[in-house]
């Protein structure tokens, strides 16, 4: 007898539990047991879970360590369900992406899997901070950055990387995402940024966009 689906909200509960036990082949039955598509279940279980992780270490009920822990297990699932893939790359700016002062790159990783997989080359700098950002942004040349971020704090950060890049790298364009902006609609533009999405999916269509349109 198959299992049957999980509800979305059933999904992140057990994903949740799964992650802070450390516990790999529970996180991927969750995967295996829902009716979700491998992009569907990283932006609405995956993320979620993730959240909820966050949160309870920002309310002081987790260490850093299972935070950290949990995080490295959700990012390996992510490379088993979004795998990097082989296509062809569109001829456009030069994109980079990176997670501002967070310690949880998972949201990075999935917005990356999805550009990669739609033909855009992007440049990752990982987890950084400010000033190193806007370094390696203007060696490398970057006309578009995306920035991801899961707690508040991290977020209201991008507002001294705007002051920055306003300043050495005149005309570069700022995409940010995270549940910062999802819980906040409006924050984006109080950060300085260019635009945001909710999805990863999302950022797709905004990239050509900006892409498009001259900075």
């Amino acid at each position: 007898m198959q299992p049957r689906s999980l509800e979305t909200e059933e999904l992140t509960d057990r994903l949740t539990t799964a992650l802070l036990e450390l516990d790999r082949n529970a996180a991927r039955a969750c995967f295996q047991h829902g009716a979700l598509e491998p992009l569907a279940f990283s932006e609405t279980v995956l993320a979620a879970a993730l959240e909820r992780i966050g949160d309870r270490w920002e309310r002081g009920e987790l260490a850093l360590s299972q935070v950290y822990m949990s995080g490295r297990i959700a990012e390996d699932l992510l490379d088993d369900i979004l795998p990097p893939q082989d296509l062809p790359v569109t001829s456009h700016p030069a994109l980079a992406i990176a997670v501002l002062d967070d310690f949880h790159p998972l949201g990075k990783r999935i917005v990356s899997s999805v550009v990669r997989a739609s033909g855009f080359r992007l440049t990752d700098y990982g987890l950084i901070g400010v000033d190193d950002l806007v370094q390696r942004a203007r060696r490398d040349g970057i006309e578009i950055l995306l920035i991801s971020t899961l707690m508040y704090p991290a977020a209201l950060r991008v507002r001294e990387l705007r002051v920055r890049l306003d300043r050495d790298m005149p005309g570069t364009r700022l995409v940010v995402g995270g549940a910062p902006f999802r819980l906040h609609p409006n924050l984006w533009r109080e950060v300085g940024a260019d635009a945001t999405s909710t999805t990863a999916a999302g950022v797709i269509p905004l990239l050509r966009r900006l892409i498009a349109e001259p900075s």
